[in-house]
């Protein structure tokens, strides 16, 4: 057998690349080189001349780096000898790229001896090793001295911003001016060409650097779009810094569209078109006709028919075709027990979600009931209905807050929970009003009081009330010691840290507090303080800490790691590498942790990816779903339901089937099963509960808050979800809203475009224009939106007025465009 000849093409390439042959012009220029070095050490005249030809020499070879360039090369045998001429100090610094020992900091010294002539003209890579270096140095002066002089560096500091500005490496740009703690400067440097790039980098980084700088970022990214009149963009981070006065002052200077935005378009931000919107949605994807379940469990029916069914109007378990002509709506009602009949009521109001004004007529009936727990269910209802609408005659207050004082319990808590849900976020000091006084009467059941300070806290989420607080801490510090072991006083740390939800150091005083609280709460309130107060900021100090909590061995009866896993969830979540890292972690948590920790861990898991199913995620709930602890299961079920919430997704729908099968025996198992069966079809998979908006930049806290409730509840199920409480499953109408895509017009009249839809891809920080979107598909809206998507107008007809495509957004005729001109493929 002949083995084939090599190719003496290929072996002469080989050989030439081995032995890195000089190019013809190479050996010239050595020389050339050389003959300088020499001349540069003759005392006479000809010096300066020498000088010229070496910079001019190593100056274009330097303009633009792919190797070491050839002058440097040659010049490395000489850079002792050279050292010892301070006049060469330029060149000197130039060739200490490659030659300098490191740490030696060798280019800097050399530049900073040399001439104050303009650094940028020996090309980017030399550049790019001065900041390097400028950043070392300036870090080594302020440790030796706080009050050491650097206007020298700053001098050059100037003068490599205004080059990296200019030449679309603004990353550089702001990293240097980070290192240096001068990130002031850059509002000067940026220019129209280069603000949104600049600002999409700085919005990134907040995320990963520690407060207060991460404020700091996008104080100075608001600046900068306000300079450049991107008020549109200066409100997303306006929202993001939690700061009021920026936004009043966008509508204050903006004189555009923007001004009569807020009149016109009142609707649209009160919520009041959202069920015409997802409606319209409905009708366009044809997923208009009501889905019934085939369960056998009443109220898991009930439940499993409201969430499949959230929004649309019509269903046919509580409005059946005859009762939209008239007919009456009760008899599913009344196939359910006591406590069920509130939830079977309540889930009417899911139902007409935001659809205030047929909903409230729809369940008035309810109020002439001889039944408490109907009426109870029927003000829940009221909430639920009115959740995340404002209503401009404000219903829910005139017809909840004359049940808040009533006698019996049960309608209490219907209208306490009902007011919660409706004015979520609102800080309506009217509520604190009306609830406060529940929270001190001592001769009020204790559910009564911790479905206060739950509804409190929503409605003062994130706002750091001193008054709500105080009313939290008192009741708590009157419970006796036979009510501090019940599941319900645990829920009053829970309203208490909601009022801090991501204001991280505002907590601290009340933290304070709370060691004073009784042994059987107070670990239990340190940890749900500390993670409500860090939710959303991916605090990686906050996790370490409660990593450290969850490690420790529990004593009989503490239940505080409980919280202090799905606080990791809840700091965590903010972005996606923290994310996959905390999986991880829980994972080991599960191999190595306490037992009790495992029914928390199956909650964290579905924190992290709600709404956004993840296989390896999946996986792990999976088995968990079949664990021999049945609350440990019941945990990871729920759990499998909010990662496949509102999606619809095949594999998690299958597992849930044969977890029925396998599950037919035990009826409260079953029951949560169900429960993870309408959360997957939520909305018939139109909508999502992921409390995150804005290209997951904006999170809201209301949203987070709904969540982080049902996930507490979910902490002790027995008494909860499997108890007479199963209605605070409710709470998650705070997180729910279509996750759409609506065009209107100006006059807010819907408009059918062409959009791109696509996996968002992260541009931040990358050269040039890239796509920000891959592997997508055309659509006229209204559009679906999953986990992950991002769309973008595909004409040029339409401008839209929100930088972000998400949601309702306005669009304006472009004046510019002409028929038959087509959109550059991107």
């Amino acid at each position: 057998m002949t083995t084939p000849s090599k190719d003496p093409k290929k072996m002469k390439v080989e050989k030439k690349s081995d032995e890195d042959l000089l190019s013809d012009e190479d050996p010239s220029l050595k020389q050339r080189l050389e003959l300088y070095v020499e001349r540069v050490q003759d005392p006479q005249p000809g010096v300066q001349l020498a000088l010229e030809s070496m910079r001019h020499e190593i100056r274009n070879s330097t303009s633009s780096m792919t190797s070491v360039p050839k002058p440097l090369k040659f010049l490395r045998p000489h850079y002792g000898t050279l050292k010892t001429y301070l006049f060469l100090a330029d060149i000197l610094s130039v060739l200490a790229i490659t030659m300098s020992p490191e740490g030696e900091r060798e280019s800097l010294r050399y530049r900073l001896l040399g001439s104050a002539g303009d650094v940028c003209s020996w090309g980017h890579e030399y550049v790019r090793n001065l900041a390097g270096e400028i950043s070392q140095e300036y870090k080594m002066r302020l440790q030796q001295n706080q009050d050491v002089a650097t206007e020298d560096l700053m001098e050059l500091v100037q003068q490599i911003v205004a080059f990296n500005m200019k030449h679309n490496a603004e990353t550089e740009a702001v990293d240097l001016l980070m290192e240096v703690e001068d990130l002031d400067l850059l509002v000067e440097h940026v220019d129209t060409a280069n603000y949104r790039k600049t600002c999409m980098y700085l919005t990134g980084l907040a995320i990963h650097l520690p407060g207060p700088d991460d404020q700091f970022v996008l104080d100075l990214a608001y600046a900068i779009y306000l300079k450049f009149g991107a008020y549109a963009l200066a409100l997303w981070v306006a929202i993001r810094l939690d700061n009021l006065r920026y936004v009043k002052q966008l509508f204050t200077i903006c004189n555009d569209i923007q001004q009569r935005k807020q009149e016109s378009c009142q609707e649209i931000i009160n919520n009041m078109k959202l069920s015409e919107g997802y409606l319209n949605l409905a009708r366009d994807i044809d997923v208009m006709e009501a889905k019934v379940d085939s369960a056998r469990q009443n109220l898991a029916a009930t439940f499993v028919n409201a969430f499949v069914n959230a929004g649309f109007g019509q269903d046919k378990l509580m409005i059946p075709s005859d009762a939209l002509s008239g007919g009456t709506t009760g008899s599913w009602l009344f196939k359910n027990k006591e406590h069920g009949k509130a939830s079977a009521a309540a889930s009417l109001g899911m139902i007409l979600s935001w659809d205030v004004d047929n909903g409230l007529s729809q369940l008035d009936r309810y109020f002439h009931s001889d039944d408490p727990h109907v009426i109870s269910g029927a003000l829940l209802g009221v909430g639920v209905v009115n959740s995340s609408v404002k209503h401009e005659c404000d219903p829910a207050m005139a017809l909840l807050s004359d049940y808040v004082h009533k006698e019996d319990s049960t309608l209490r808590i219907g209208a306490i929970m009902g007011l919660g849900l409706a004015y979520a976020g609102t800080q309506n000091e009217h509520i604190y009003q009306q609830l406060s006084p529940v929270l001190g009467d001592s001769s009020a059941p204790l559910d009564v009081i911790a479905f206060t300070a739950i509804s409190l806290g929503l409605v003062f989420v994130g706002s750091c009330n001193e008054d709500v607080a105080q009313s939290i801490i008192l009741s708590l510090m009157d419970r006796n010691e036979a009510e501090l072991g019940e599941p319900l006083t645990r829920i009053l740390p829970l309203g208490l840290g909601l009022l801090y939800l991501g204001k991280q150091e505002n907590v601290e005083a009340t933290s304070e507090v709370s060691k004073t609280f009784n042994e059987k709460i107070k670990k239990y309130s340190d940890m749900t303080l500390l993670s409500c107060a860090y939710a959303g900021t991916g605090n990686v100090l906050k996790i370490q800490q409660l990593l450290g909590e969850c490690g420790q061995h529990l004593e009989k009866g503490e239940t505080h790691l409980g919280p202090a896993v799905i606080g990791i969830a809840m700091i965590a979540m903010a972005e996606e590498m923290g994310l996959d890292m905390e999986i991880r972690s829980l994972e080991h948590m599960l191999q190595y942790g306490e037992q009790s920790t495992h029914r928390a861990v199956a909650l964290a898991l579905g924190l992290f990816c709600i709404s956004n199913p993840k296989v390896n995620v999946m996986d792990t709930l999976s088995r968990l779903s079949h664990d021999a602890d049945s609350e440990v299961a019941m945990a990871a079920i729920i759990s499998l339901g909010l990662i496949g919430a509102g999606t619809n997704n095949a594999r998690i729908a299958a597992m849930l089937r044969n977890l029925s099968s396998y599950y037919s025996k035990d009826s409260s198992v079953l029951f949560c099963v169900r429960i993870s069966q309408g959360l997957v079809h939520m909305g018939k998979g139109l909508l999502t509960l992921s409390p995150y908006h804005s290209e997951r930049f904006l999170l809201s806290p209301t949203s987070l808050a709904g969540l982080i409730i049902m996930l507490h509840t979910c902490l002790d199920m027995k008494t909860f979800i499997l108890g007479k409480y199963h209605y605070v499953l409710y709470f998650l109408a705070l997180a729910m809203k279509p996750r759409m895509l609506m065009t209107v017009d100006e006059n807010q009249k819907p408009l059918s475009v062409p959009v791109r839809v696509g996996q968002a891809v992260d541009v931040v920080g990358q050269a040039g224009r890239p796509k920000t979107i891959t592997g997508f598909q055309t659509h006229s809206t209204p559009v679906l939106l999953a986990a992950g998507d991002r769309a973008e107008l595909a004409t040029d007809k339409y401008i839209p007025l929100s930088p972000i495509l998400e949601g309702f957004v306005i669009l304006r005729e472009n004046l510019d465009y002409h028929d038959g001109m087509q959109l550059d493929d991107l």
